[in-house]
């Protein structure tokens, strides 16, 4: 997994702490500061500022954060200081309720996270909620979305490069043959893209386009533009070129009348330590401008300060 840039000379804890600390004292705060340690301290290190600021002032940073921020860059600031598995429990529940309802958000965690991941997820999802992901997710959901959606977030993936040749031609044509007869939520279509690891169903795909001459979402794009459809290209993208699914998600979000703050937050926060790299070099190819330009020109003040400073433009 890759890692933010830490300058050499990062402080420690105890320091970043006090900071912080510092930083919500007086008659207003410093929200500049709060950017220079929390966007520049990888996974590890923002887990032992909590701890030691919890210990020194008796109180959750995460609880001093609410008090202080506000608007969109309390919540990429909230969301960033998570821990993983907190924050995708924390965005999974936000995408079951009723008014904040988001199906794609349950995709992405369930298709771009590794099986252990995702295991994580379901036990921080448990300990918060007292109730398991798989039951929110049958209770919000129904018809073909519930019979997609629920084997998605409850597989175990094998997480190996091992891959059957012989099963990838198999299944490649079994699901020619279902694509063909629009049969889209048979039960073996939904098996395979819900059970198989992420590099066998690679090769079952390159079959298919090979063998068919396209690929499984063009054929399936060609058909329907219903939820259903949209939500199995959009696993499928998730599961086989994640960092393809993510521009989409971050084109959509900025280039368009209405800046999507959510949906802007959530890739930048959930994706800066992980592919990152990727996706910003995905949508410079696909956009013709770096994210980081195009992120500072649709957005302002200390929430534009916090993307940018993520996306790694901003180290001190």
């Amino acid at each position: 997994m890759a890692s933010l840039k830490v300058p050499s000379n990062v402080p420690l804890p105890e320091d970043d702490a006090e900071q912080l600390h510092k930083a919500f004292s007086g008659w207003g705060t410093n929200e500049k500061l709060i950017i220079s340690i929390l966007a520049h301290r990888n996974s590890a290190q923002r887990s032992l500022i909590r701890s030691v600021y919890a210990a020194t002032y008796n109180e959750d940073l995460l609880k001093a954060l609410d008090k202080e921020l506000s608007s969109d860059f309390e919540r990429a600031v909230m969301l960033w200081t998570l821990d993983p598995a907190e924050r995708d429990a924390y965005l999974a529940k936000e995408s079951t309720k009723m008014f904040t309802k988001n199906n794609w958000v349950l995709v992405e965690i369930a298709c771009t996270r590794s099986a252990l991941e995702l295991f994580k997820v379901k036990q921080a999802y448990q300990a918060r909620y007292k109730k398991s992901l798989e039951e929110d997710v049958a209770q919000h959901t129904s018809g073909d979305l519930r019979k997609l959606l629920l084997p998605l977030v409850s597989t175990f993936r094998y997480e190996g490069d091992d891959v059957n040749m012989m099963l990838a031609r198999s299944e490649a044509k079994l699901l020619h043959e279902k694509v063909s007869e629009k049969a889209y939520s048979d039960d073996d279509f939904i098996r395979i893209l819900t059970t198989r690891s992420k590099a066998q169903l690679g090769a079952t795909l390159n079959h298919y386009n090979n063998e068919y001459g396209n690929a499984i979402n063009k054929n399936l794009k060609e058909d329907s533009d219903d939820d259903y459809l949209k939500l199995l290209r959009a696993a499928i993208t998730c599961l086989t070129y994640p960092e393809k699914h993510f521009e989409k998600v971050l084109r959509l979000a900025i280039n368009k009348m209405g800046t999507d703050e959510w949906g802007l937050t959530r890739v930048v926060t959930t994706r800066t330590e992980v592919d990152m790299e990727r996706i910003k070099e995905e949508y410079q190819r696909r956009n013709s401008i770096p994210l980081d330009r195009a992120v500072a020109k649709d957005t302002s003040g200390d929430y534009e300060d916090m993307l940018v400073a993520l996306l790694g433009h901003g180290d001190v």
